[in-house]
């Protein structure tokens, strides 16, 4: 074991329970579990820019060097704190699909995308940590896991796979991604959502020349903007427009 151990980063090595508990120092009800648990509360709760060992340290009730000896840095910590914040992927059997869908590889997938949404609205904060490597710690395993076994008897080859994967992941981080951010502008302009979209809507209308911008005046009378679809909706859409492309693939290589 401590072999396989000299070969992993310190981080993942510990997350994995493969480090040993240092058998000093740290009183024996701190562990690398609490810290983590306490670092997302505190990006939870104050943003990710009040995440720092002595914030953490402060919310444990020790000391800071307490700390290192379960946690090497700080971006071993965020990387933890991504993993915790995903949590387990969804679990048991495959959703069924229609007939046509051989084993339910796309109730399956999408399953697996709604539930990577909701990780990243409960903890936003995970958008601003950037992807540190491919998968190495537990939930990420596990994530990447479950999204093989959806496809698993889709008949396409292992890289396919995994390109299926990354494009539905990618799908669901730049979705979530725009939903952060537009939120955030609505929160900084003090105004309602509605409130926020007719003053876009106003500002785009004295900017958009209808000679230089036909499609776009076209767009604003039809009311889109003051009708605009939920975020839930929005999202399925576009889910299932990349689900469909999937499907295609999937239907030749059958």
């Amino acid at each position: 074991m401590a072999e396989q151990e000299n070969n992993l980063p310190a981080g993942v090595a510990a997350a994995w329970g493969l480090r040993e508990r240092p058998h000093k120092g740290p009183r024996p009800g701190l562990s690398l579990e609490r810290i983590v648990a306490a670092a997302v509360r505190v990006a939870d709760g104050e943003g990710l820019a009040a995440v720092s060992m002595s914030r953490v340290a402060t919310e444990l009730g020790t000391a800071p060097m307490s700390l290192y000896r379960y946690v090497t840095a700080k971006d071993e910590l965020l990387a933890l704190m991504v993993d915790a914040a995903y949590g387990p992927p969804p679990s048991g059997p495959l959703p069924a699909g229609p007939p046509a869908d051989g084993n339910g590889w796309r109730a399956g997938l999408s399953r697996w995308a709604w539930a990577m949404r909701a990780g990243i609205q409960r903890h936003p904060w995970v958008l601003r940590i950037p992807i540190g490597g491919l998968p190495t710690l537990p939930n990420e395993v596990a994530w990447f896991e479950e999204g093989l076994r959806c496809v698993q008897d889709t008949g396409l080859a292992e890289n396919q796979k995994a390109s299926a994967i990354l494009l539905v992941s990618g799908y669901v981080r730049n979705a979530a991604s725009i939903d952060a951010d537009i939120e955030a502008a609505v929160r900084a302009s003090g105004k309602t959502p509605d409130e926020w979209m007719s003053s876009y809507t106003r500002t785009l209308t004295q900017l958009a020349d209808p000679q230089r911008f036909p499609a776009l005046t076209k767009f604003i009378a039809a009311g889109v903007f003051d009708q605009a679809d939920p975020p839930d909706d929005e999202f399925a859409f576009g889910l299932d427009r990349v689900l469909d492309g999937l499907g295609v693939l999937i239907s030749a290589r059958r």
